[in-house]
């Protein structure tokens, strides 16, 4: 590469506008921080106070999707929160600088390691910025093909949600009962992939295989039951007074301070904010589909839960149509220069033989240039952000992911309230930290 070719591209960070702190002022802030975070051993550690009245408490893990990865700082006055410090900890670390280093279908595993409760979503993000930057049209089978996997990747995410979220307020039962559902779409995923969970089945131009009849009928079968779950659930949470009690008016934020912080998903709309990429920016078969979008105003925990119940029963909606008016025809592009050839075209033909060779060798040559592209995951926008210089191999590869921005509400949520509700607040963003730490 010439040296013109890089100040090309990097003229493009000059532009960026610069941060409003000073250097030093954002270097102190870290500093505050960092002490605070310093003593990673100690689980009480007193505060210079004559009458012993506040107590700082590491706090956490206390969610599956969290692992070890994210600690909660709390300065406590008794049993209420003062202030919070969310440490997200290291989990992915430079998955974005790996990116530089691969072609634009290797780093396709990686992304199922995002938010891996919703690998389909991932896949299908990195897929369309990559068509966006090289203008690749995709056949609309795939399209719908990958419209259904995405709906039912964001069920899969809300229901772990939903069963982690009761649990966190003190009951078990619902854990086992979305567990048992998230199993028919694991079977799903492995009939249409052959993996259950990371399922690496997006290709750029396409998709790696088509549906099945079998794999359609089963999840025909399962839609009709899987309605007939989310009434029985409502009937039991949204009356239950424990439940309303651990929920209502806990972990409030308000759409001022959502849109500030920059939430997004259903946490953004259960702040009364009418956001969704699927209707704002349309995407794969979202405008041949009709589906609402689900708002509440009360920007509270249990806002959060209503909103997430009743996109499951839209996306409910989006599948059954979806399934009606699924296209025949390919499932891949048949353009050889930027799709993988079919392996059964491989063993019998020479031409698709070099044309696997040299994309898995350089990847696909992509025109100069920089793009975004979101999409509306499960926990919010998620957005890929490339810039090309050409080659097979991203420049720069910027992942725009919910659980980080999301997180950031958390200090928010928490501090004027009480003790017991920071672990209810936190399950209520559905942070998932593979995302969060990338």
């Amino acid at each position: 590469m010439s040296l013109h070719q890089v100040s090309e591209i990097a003229s493009g960070y000059e532009q960026l506008p610069k941060p409003r702190a000073t250097f030093d002022n954002r270097f102190g802030e870290r500093k505050k921080i960092y002490e605070v975070l310093e003593d990673r051993d100690t689980t009480i550690v007193l505060q210079d106070d004559p009458l012993e009245s506040t107590m700082v408490l590491n706090m956490g893990p206390q969610h599956p999707a969290t692992h070890g990865v994210l600690r909660v700082v709390l300065k406590l006055d008794g049993e209420t929160v003062l202030s919070a410090v969310p440490e997200l900890g290291y989990l992915h670390r430079a998955m974005e600088k790996l990116a530089e280093n691969k072609t634009y279908h290797e780093f396709m595993p990686y992304t199922d390691r995002l938010d891996y409760m919703s690998p389909y979503s991932n896949n299908t993000a990195l897929c369309l910025a990559v068509e966006k930057l090289g203008d690749i049209k995709v056949p609309p089978r795939a399209v719908y093909i990958r419209t259904i996997m995405c709906e039912l990747a964001r069920i899969s995410s809300h229901l772990l949600w939903l069963g982690t979220m009761v649990m966190d307020t003190g009951a078990v039962s619902m854990f086992l009962w979305t567990f048992e559902e998230r199993e028919h779409i694991y079977n799903m995923f492995d009939m249409l992939t052959g993996a259950r969970f990371t399922i690496s089945h997006c290709r750029v131009g396409g998709v790696a295989s088509d549906f099945s009849s079998e794999m359609v009928n089963y999840m025909t079968g399962w839609l009709k039951e899987f309605k007939k779950r989310i009434p029985e659930w409502r009937m039991m949470l949204d009356r239950n007074r424990i439940f309303i009690e651990r929920m209502e008016g806990i972990g409030v934020i308000s759409k001022a301070d959502a849109l500030d912080l920059g939430l997004t998903g259903p946490n953004l709309r259960a702040s009364g904010v009418a956001m969704d990429v699927r209707k704002d920016e349309p995407y794969l078969a979202y405008p041949e589909l009709n589906f609402k979008v689900p708002i509440f105003e009360n920007g509270d925990c249990y806002a959060r839960y209503l909103v997430r119940m009743e996109e499951m029963e839209e996306s409910v909606k989006l599948l059954e149509q979806a399934l009606k008016k699924l296209p025949k025809g390919d499932v891949r592009t048949d353009n050889a220069k930027v799709s993988y050839p079919w392996k059964s075209e491989i063993y019998h033909s020479m031409e698709a033989l070099i044309h696997d060779f040299m994309m898995t060798h350089e990847g696909i040559q992509m025109p100069k240039g920089e793009i975004y592209h979101a999409i509306e995951a499960p926990k919010g926008e998620l957005g890929f952000y490339l810039q090309s210089d050409g080659s097979g191999y991203p420049w720069r590869l910027k992942i725009r992911s919910p659980s980080f921005c999301n997180l950031q509400a958390l200090p928010h949520l928490v501090e004027g309230g009480m003790i017991a509700d920071v672990v209810v607040s936190i399950g209520s963003l559905d942070p998932v930290m593979g995302e969060a730490d990338k």
